[in-house]
């Protein structure tokens, strides 16, 4: 079996690298953590067009169809940029609305979701309460446990200059580019009953998927740039990267990132809960120990917010436990193996 994705695959992924990597995308991420979200907006902007956006919109609405296996193609992309909004939440709001019976509120959002005019952030139930940058996002939906659909926030246009609008101040996070708040309560009723329940566990896996895909990225970018500095930092003479322990922790880190691949591209091929709290648990735990050995690499410099080095360093714990913990997706995954009682 060929477990790799195609040549078409491929190019779209390096597409969006070489657009990323001529993006100067730790300035806008910087100026993000400062409440500055209009370098993000046309970094978002420039994104979109390359199609990423539109392949969690189904073509009725101006999409190419939901593709998870090329959408977490992209993502992993994002996560070596350290791309900063809730791009996962905007493509997770999209499922969501595109799985709903009721076709009104696709109509509505979907086309400037999927063009990237839009962007969205939401919050499902069973994940964290805390939306992410709703302040910055065009649009912030709710699910509620008893399955009622709302429109919390709304930027009152389709540029979203204004944010959402609905969000409290922002609470502090690991990342600064992460930006939490607690949505209001009320807000426009879109939909309810069993099928938006429904509709949220399906939004609710792209999300842990994607995310884990964003994590895979985090992890390589980590993992690069501390091979990098291995090869230049000298003691007693010699390069760190020629010591036997540094080694071995280097290629610890790429079997940990290794391994979690094909997790994440079995996931978006067969997007079963099981499956993919399985990637999200490989990816997730990978990026994290890719941050603990670039930290402990780099030395005193890794604590250095100047570096840039620091804004992926924030990221890994953070998307490690976003949209399912380590202990959730453990969970998930001894239930998906567990045959039921009889």
């Amino acid at each position: 079996m060929r477990f790799l994705p195609t040549d078409e695959q491929s190019d779209f992924a390096r597409t969006l690298r070489s657009l990323l990597g001529s993006a100067q995308v730790p300035a806008t991420v910087r100026a993000w953590a400062d409440g500055d979200a209009g370098p993000g907006r046309a970094l978002w902007s420039r994104i979109a067009g390359t199609g990423l956006f539109a392949l969690a919109v189904p073509e009725a609405h101006e999409g190419v169809g939901l593709l998870p296996l090329e959408l977490s193609l992209g993502f992993v992309e994002l996560g070596r940029a350290g791309v900063a909004g809730p791009v996962v939440e905007s493509a997770a709001a999209s499922v969501l609305l595109s799985e709903l019976a009721d076709e009104a509120p696709a109509k509505r959002f979907l086309p400037g979701l999927a063009r990237g005019e839009t962007s969205a952030t939401l919050t499902l139930p069973g994940g964290s309460p805390y939306a992410l940058d709703a302040d910055a996002a065009t649009y912030c939906f709710t699910v509620s446990p008893s399955g009622e659909l709302r429109l919390t926030g709304d930027a009152g246009g389709a540029s979203g200059t204004s944010g959402a609008g609905a969000a409290g101040e922002p609470v502090r996070s690991t990342d600064p580019a992460r930006r939490l708040s607690l949505p209001p309560a009320g807000g426009e009723l879109l939909a309810a009953g069993p099928e938006v329940v429904r509709a949220a566990e399906v939004a609710g896996r792209w999300a842990r998927l994607l995310t884990a895909a964003q994590c895979l990225g985090v992890g390589e970018a980590l993992l690069e740039r501390t091979v990098q500095y291995a090869k230049q930092r000298t003691q007693f003479g010699a390069p760190i990267g020629s010591f036997q322990a540094v080694k071995h922790r280097l290629a610890d880190t790429l079997l940990g990132i290794e391994f979690a691949r094909p997790l994440v591209w079995a996931a978006a091929l067969s997007p079963a809960p099981g499956e993919v709290a399985a990637a999200k648990l490989s990816a997730g735990e990978a990026s994290y120990r890719a941050a603990m050995t670039a930290l402990q690499l780099h030395g005193a410099v890794g604590y250095t917010e100047e570096l840039d080095l620091s804004l992926w360093l924030r990221k890994a714990r953070p998307l490690r436990d976003a949209w399912g913990t380590p202990s959730a997706c453990r969970a998930e995954v001894l239930r998906s193996v567990t045959p039921p009682r009889r």
